[in-house]
């Protein structure tokens, strides 16, 4: 999704970029979630929803893992591979997790563990 304050040229030139490093060799062309993907975070009372787009990549091209604190996304397909790491704004029961990937669009959530609890030094 583009910004008004994005540069109206940036996209172009990414193009370029990629298709200069694919004839380059470099593998894959794109190291990385590049502009063309976009990852949102959502608290929504006591579950975590993660929204990430990525296009051109099949359902079994997905690998996801969780610590609780940090979801692993790493996706590859059409070419090119995505790795990123995203810190969850809560920490979150890894073993509640559920992923759906629909039409490019991957949505992951997760319940989210209640704070630390404090402790009273007598």
């Amino acid at each position: 999704m583009r910004d008004d304050r994005d540069d109206p040229f940036g996209d172009i030139f990414d193009e370029i970029e990629r298709m200069m490093s694919e004839m380059a060799g470099e593998p894959g062309g794109d190291a990385g979630f590049g502009d063309e993907t976009h990852v949102s975070v959502y608290e929504e009372g006591e579950t975590l929803r993660l929204v990430a787009d990525l296009p051109g990549v099949d359902k079994d091209g997905i690998d996801l893992q969780c610590d609780g604190r940090t979801l692993t996304i790493s996706a590859e397909g059409d070419g090119r591979r995505f790795d990123e790491r995203v810190r969850l704004p809560v920490r979150v029961d890894e073993h509640s997790a559920a992923a759906a990937f629909n039409n490019g669009v991957l949505e992951v959530t997760f319940d989210a563990l209640e704070p630390s609890a404090d402790i009273d030094v007598e």
